[in-house]
């Protein structure tokens, strides 16, 4: 039997918020808009995101209730919504999470224990 710890699912976290962060990089969000590549890779990221922070809300509940400043919920339902109605992405708003909630998430994360 394997434990899961919980640093193996905050780390790819961080991983695929810098790995979103990087394919937007540079970019403005029209060119984001007629880019399906980046969408696609931004989109795989957010819901690997997703499954993590489900991971983490499942398995480690203690910690997601004792840090809820963190968006857990959030990110599964984002995951969900993309994972169930693929065709039907907004845009704008996979741009606004990479621009503006990522960051903060990054921080949130950065700043818990290193002890995990």
């Amino acid at each position: 039997m394997t434990v899961n710890r919980l640093a193996d699912d905050l780390d790819p976290m961080r991983q695929v918020i810098a790995d979103a962060q990087s394919f937007t990089e540079g970019m403005a969000q029209a060119d984001f808009e007629q880019d399906r590549r980046t969408q696609q890779a931004v989109v795989m990221s957010l819901i690997v995101l997703g499954e993590a922070a489900t991971k983490v809300m499942d398995q480690h509940s203690a910690f997601a209730a004792e840090h809820n400043h963190i968006p857990w919920r959030s990110m599964r339902g984002m995951r969900n919504r993309i994972a169930h109605g693929y065709f039907e992405i907004n845009l704008e708003v996979v741009w606004d999470t990479v621009q503006t909630a990522l960051p903060v998430l990054q921080t949130q994360l950065d700043a818990l224990p290193s002890s995990i």
